[in-house]
């Protein structure tokens, strides 16, 4: 599934790497070697004792991957975690990618909009937990970044969110690199990591994807019962009945009369949420959600969406509004949204699943259907995502 940018970041990257062995010390002298970083990172981080972000367990059932050419390390993402929490990394000093991805959120936000240094985002921040999980490699929710590499530095080179954009009196991507090689910590990372205290924006977005795509949930309830089944289609015994009713809903395809209206089988969410990742199919096209965030007109270019696991806390509680807009602020709200699809003229990049038969996807759910999918769901959440501290702030 390589293309050819991330063919290309794979060989910038085995040429970074294939320098870096001189750092690549095992006794207690390196901590010696890195003053800085030691006293800084005193109780968070140990370069003697690396958190475990490359070798992580993940289940034999979870299949999809987009790492392509850029495998986790455990160098690359301690670097990748300093980054990810520094508000160096913004043009005041006050915004960080953090303040947008919320580790209490699944590194969502439970705002709508987040704010930036020049203001609010104009879309509503993804939760990141589980973005490597998928074969979608695309990133941002039009998919205008190829590779989750190259995604994580266009929020730093956005007026409105980090402020290095080159424009309008903003500093550029330079301005920034000439920022962090000026604080001793990056100085001393960099060399860690790569062999070399010079820093460029390449090696920024390998090690920040790096640490985002370690963000991984896999201790839910839906695992815990995935785990004692051959495949996703049979109940699992630790689920109730509404939670496998649920579940055989969101599997199941419908099956639609001439006028659009259910009558057999599921709702078919798998179709674009295909179990076990529950990542959306890189083929999705718009799900009808077409508002502009805080503003008038139509958008009509979204077709990503972050994973459905952790949703919601296991209390239930949400990671925050959900869709570009964050216009919907229940799961009860996503299902009606999706049980009955109107059909706006101007769009024309609806998904064709949404349309059957050329009209708008009417689903007829039941209350006891919608309670069951609600129920589903919520098993799709896990907790160590939310407490683990290989994945909060070092600072």
């Amino acid at each position: 599934m390589k293309n050819t940018s991330s063919v290309l970041l794979f060989a910038i990257y085995l040429t970074i790497v294939s320098c870096s062995n001189s750092s690549d010390y095992t006794d207690n002298s390196v901590a010696d070697l890195y003053p800085t970083v030691t006293s800084k990172f005193a109780g968070k981080i140990d370069l003697n004792n690396l958190d475990n972000y490359a070798n992580q367990t993940i289940p034999a059932y979870i299949t999809k991957d987009n790492t392509a050419g850029n495998p986790i390390t455990n160098k690359g993402a301690t670097l990748g975690r300093v980054l990810f929490y520094d508000t160096n990394l913004s043009s005041n000093n006050t915004i960080s990618c953090s303040s947008c991805h919320i580790q209490a959120n699944a590194f969502g936000d439970i705002a709508i909009a987040s704010d930036g240094v020049n203001g609010a985002t104009t879309r509503h921040s993804m939760r990141l937990a589980n973005s490597r999980f998928s074969i979608e490699n695309k990133f941002f929710w039009d998919e205008r970044a190829a590779t989750l590499e190259f995604q994580t530095t266009q929020p730093i080179q956005n007026h409105t969110e980090m402020g290095f954009s080159g424009t309008g009196g903003d500093g550029s991507i330079s301005t920034l690199i000439a920022k962090l090689q000026n604080i001793a910590y990056y100085k001393e990372l960099f060399k860690y990591t790569y062999g070399s205290d010079k820093i460029t924006e390449n090696k920024i977005q390998l090690a920040l994807a790096q640490f985002i795509r370690s963000i991984q949930s896999f201790d839910s309830k839906y695992d815990a019962g995935r785990a004692l089944v051959a495949n996703e289609n049979q109940n699992f015994s630790n689920f109730t009945a509404q939670e496998n009713l649920g579940k055989n809903l969101f599997l199941t395809a419908p099956i639609f009369d001439a006028t659009s209206s259910r009558i057999s089988g599921g709702v078919g969410c798998a179709a674009c949420h295909a179990a076990p990742e529950f990542d959306i199919d890189p083929n999705t096209k718009n799900n009808g959600i077409i508002g502009v965030l805080n503003s008038i007109g139509i958008d009509i270019t979204n077709t990503r969406a972050p994973s459905l696991r952790n949703l919601a806390k296991t209390d239930g509680t949400l990671n925050g509004p959900m869709m570009h807009t964050g216009n919907l602020t229940s799961l009860k709200n996503v299902i009606g949204h999706y049980g009955t699809i109107n059909l706006a003229p101007k769009n024309t990049n609806l998904d064709p699943r949404l349309a059957p038969n050329g009209f708008g996807q009417q689903l007829n759910l039941t209350p006891t259907e919608v309670d069951a999918l609600v129920a589903f769901l919520k098993t799709l959440s896990g907790t160590n995502v939310y407490i683990d501290s290989k994945w909060s702030s070092p600072f």
